[in-house]
């Protein structure tokens, strides 16, 4: 069988494997290591099978992963989400689409401290969407909103999808997790531009609808902001808002990020210390609740950190395995030669791969991109004389796009789910916002300077 023959049929399988829903680990485990039984007999292909993962997960910068991801559970189970989203509420409460402007906000904020565009979008969905639905926010336009700004969980730091993204690429984590701050900062800013403009009119509209034709915007922002208050805790002045949500979302950013920039920390240590960091912020913030409380917290914590790193290392495990296949091979030097021949301008040619990335977010699971695009396009963005930072950053940003564009765009059914509403409302949501994006996408692309003037002070 030729070699190209073998590569179309482990795509294939990955394909097939992925359609019907076998885990994401599992499928490219078992397409790569079949790959190499059939390139190299089966003698090599489970010699192969043997050490791959261990040298794909052996890896000292990956622990950087489950102290993320354990400050975000503790950051969770904190109520930093609830504080943050208090705060951004009082300060925008009248500015046009007040409560979805301070949803993104709080996404914002809490994605600094959880790392997880899930967590964000499923906390910030049960506390947020409610409330904009009695403000006459549209189903749409409410869940549509939780879910586009939850996809800030990737980008701004600490992002899994980024760690990854630097380990894959022999990258450094701390320039790669500084670059991401930017971008997500501009995509929230374009999340509440449309917002303010589009969504304010949206909303008259539903009010009308509802209310046959005398709806009342500012009645029913105020009776919303009553109850959000009584659900809270939060009082009516600045003094009694819990600010406490906002510091801690400082201490654990400073930790990580500011002892990245000064040296102080290397990436790992500023994982862990900011794990410690969140303990204490767990146990400050419970104290009041008991021992017993603190406890289960603290368990579950754990418990869901387990599992999640669990999968995420199972996931690694399994494009080292696959990769493994892409270089035997040859795909990767094929394809990287193929490119770079191209009789285009080398902008346009990596235009035209990013923009492969978005059509595979509507039907692969994110990671799975990210996994199967790194080794494929770092070679060619090097060659062409891109920067690989950059290159992470379009990625991260283009899967963003595809963690919320149909068929699968995972985090439209967390919305679905936990908001009670059909899967296609929050999708008809989303759209205009993922348009948004694309905008976003583009300044960033043509402009990697925006990108990269963050990386370029931290030191390594």
């Amino acid at each position: 069988m030729q070699i190209y023959h073998v590569v179309l049929l482990v795509l294939a399988l990955l394909l097939i494997l992925l359609a019907v829903r076998m885990p994401v680990a599992l499928a490219l485990g078992l397409s790569g290591g079949i790959g190499l039984v059939l390139l190299r007999g089966f003698d090599y292909g489970t010699n192969t099978l043997a050490s791959v993962p261990f040298t794909s997960s052996a890896s000292f910068t990956l622990t950087i992963i489950p102290m993320f991801i354990l400050m975000g559970m503790f950051a969770v189970r904190a109520n930093v989400a609830v504080n943050v989203f208090t705060v951004a509420n009082h300060f925008v409460r009248r500015a046009p689409g007040g409560l979805g402007v301070a949803t993104v906000m709080a996404c914002a904020g809490f994605s600094a401290v959880s790392g997880s565009s899930i967590g964000t979008a499923a906390t910030m969905s049960k506390l947020a969407v409610g409330q904009m639905r009695r403000s006459g926010f549209p189903a749409s336009l409410a869940t549509g909103i939780v879910a586009i700004a939850g996809t800030l969980g990737v980008m701004i730091p600490p992002s899994t999808f980024l760690v990854l993204y630097a380990v894959l690429s022999s990258q450094s984590v701390a320039r790669v997790l500084a670059a991401g701050i930017i971008p997500g900062l501009l995509a929230a800013a374009g999340y509440i531009a449309y917002i303010m403009i589009v969504g304010q009119r949206m909303i008259r509209r539903e009010l009308a609808r509802t209310s046959g034709g005398t709806g009342d915007l500012s009645a029913a922002v105020e009776d919303a902001q009553a109850e959000l208050r009584a659900r809270t805790g939060g009082g009516t002045s600045i003094a009694s808002l819990p600010w406490r949500g906002l510091v801690h979302v400082a201490i654990l950013f400073l930790i990580v990020m500011g002892g990245m920039y000064s040296g102080v920390f290397t990436s790992t240590e500023g994982a862990a210390v900011g794990a410690l960091a969140g303990l204490v912020i767990l146990v400050v913030e419970n104290r009041r609740e008991g021992l017993a409380h603190i406890y289960r917290a603290f368990r579950d914590s754990l418990l869901d950190t387990a599992q999640t790193t669990s999968m995420v290392f199972f996931i690694v495990i399994g494009s080292g395995i696959l990769s493994a296949f892409l270089v035997t091979a040859g795909v990767t030097n094929t394809v990287t030669e193929w490119v770079t021949g191209l009789p285009m301008p080398p902008m346009l040619t990596m235009a035209l791969l990013l923009i492969c990335l978005v059509p595979l977010g509507m039907f692969l699971e994110s990671m799975s991109i990210l996994i199967l695009s790194v080794p494929i396009l770092v070679p060619i963005a090097t060659e062409l004389g891109f920067d690989t930072i950059w290159l992470g950053i379009m990625i991260v940003k283009l899967i963003e796009i595809g963690m919320v564009t149909p068929p699968v765009g995972i985090i439209t059914f967390v919305i679905a789910g936990t908001a009670d509403v059909r899967s296609e409302t929050v999708f008809r949501g989303v759209l205009p916002l993922v348009v948004m994006d694309l905008l976003t996408t583009t300044v960033l692309f043509l402009f990697p300077q925006i990108t990269l003037f963050l990386p370029s002070l931290v030191r390594t």
